[in-house]
């Protein structure tokens, strides 16, 4: 449909039932903040700490805010942001922020564990950009 290759899946307490699963919208409506809002429309706060929003990438600092906001306790991503740029430079269409998930979070009132970049999966997760972004 021409979106940007991200998305997101929310996995329950569990670690194993996938809630909800969101791709990317536009540059506002990331996976990530989409995913989080709706999440938080639909679970308890309580419930979400328990929960898990694995991404592509290492949320931007917007999804990473609303990830905190949402009560969601864990993030795990495949590749970081600092490898997404190397992708895209500059390209107007992903002005991404030198601005790490775990910096956001130090900021917070509130724990939420990180993991990522998964260097297992991080190749997987940059294959469908090189094109994708060598084609914008």
């Amino acid at each position: 449909m021409g979106r940007h290759p991200f998305g997101a899946l929310l996995v329950g307490p569990d670690d194993e039932t996938v809630l909800a699963e969101q791709g990317n919208i536009d540059t506002v409506n990331h996976a990530e903040s989409t995913l989080a809002r709706h999440a938080a429309d639909n679970w308890p706060g309580e419930y979400l700490a328990r929960c898990t929003l694995v991404t592509t990438f290492e949320p931007c600092a917007m999804c990473t805010g609303t990830i905190y906001w949402a009560n969601i306790g864990r993030i795990v991503y495949g590749a970081s942001e600092e490898a997404l740029l190397a992708l895209t430079g500059s390209h107007e269409e992903n002005p991404t922020l030198s601005l790490p998930c775990r910096e956001v979070i130090a900021r917070g009132q509130k724990p939420i564990d990180v993991t990522g970049p998964v260097t297992e999966v991080e190749a997987e997760m940059l294959a469908p950009h090189r094109d994708f972004w060598q084609q914008r």
